[in-house]
């Protein structure tokens, strides 16, 4: 993409996994904000980091950050291309310890993400890619593998990417439909790398989730071939006038499977 350093975002992404896992190491500050779910200092940490670096790459393109999203939608209207970023993706996985949290960044235009950047920091691992920019994994010593999702063979028992931590109500029903599943939990925007990567081949999301936890998914999941609606098949737009998101479903099967209605 014209004017896009793809590489800045990346080391962007990975610096700010850097600093969780030292505030991990310095000991846990947890706080609860208003909406009753965990912060932590490392949330902040990182979230100062994203914001004040991608200032300096791409200066006076708006930031939508999680731990800051308070510009109301009537300047937010007006916004062609932001960022929307998770500074930390699964904050109660990283506050009990367990390693499947990240960090995600989205460049978004017209509503639509068109790259992004996911950061396992425990593994020193970056996922990133978009529409017509292939996805790739890259490991801490440099090397890379363009990712691809894995469409299902006939008869195949369908893998499903489930939350460990947001558990979807009627999940198991609407998972019935392709007969025998398997389903795989795990916290964040990993689930959308395990689909990118062909580890799976659905995760649907029926619970509530915000903007900045799924676009820099769902760009990635697109650049490997894969795509990602509304439930009913609708398209799945960003920088709308709330936040919060409505059930959607990232796959790799052919569209037109009559399970996907």
């Amino acid at each position: 993409m014209h004017g896009l350093d793809r590489e800045a975002l990346m080391g962007l992404a990975r610096l700010a996994g850097q600093a969780i896992l030292e505030c991990r190491a310095g000991g846990l500050d947890i706080e609860t904000k208003a909406d009753g779910t965990p912060v932590t200092q490392a949330d902040k940490r990182a979230g100062e980091i994203l914001t004040a670096g991608l200032a300096h790459i791409f200066p006076g393109l708006p930031v939508i950050c999680e731990e800051t999203a308070n510009a109301p939608y009537e300047e937010r209207r007006r916004y062609k291309r932001c960022f929307i970023v998770d500074p930390l993706d699964g904050t109660k996985e990283f506050a009990a310890g367990r390693e499947d949290f990240c960090v995600c960044l989205a460049l978004v235009e017209d509503g639509r993400p068109v790259y992004g950047v996911i950061a396992a920091p425990v593994a020193d691992r970056l996922y990133a890619g978009g529409p017509g920019i292939p996805s790739l994994r890259r490991e801490s010593d440099g090397t890379e593998q363009v990712l691809r999702v894995r469409r299902p063979v006939p008869g195949e028992t369908i893998i499903a990417m489930a939350s460990r931590s947001h558990p979807s109500p009627g999940l198991a029903d609407w998972l019935a439909r392709f007969g025998e599943v398997r389903t795989v939990s795990r916290g964040s925007a990993l689930k959308f790398c395990a689909l990118a990567q062909g580890d799976c081949h659905v995760y649907p999301r029926l619970g509530p989730t915000s903007e900045w936890d799924v676009a820099a998914g769902h760009a990635l999941v697109l650049g490997a071939g894969g795509v990602m609606t509304a439930l009913d098949g609708s398209p799945f737009a960003y920088n709308k006038p709330e936040f919060l998101n409505g059930p959607f479903l990232a796959h790799s099967l052919d569209p037109a499977d009559p399970r996907l209605g």
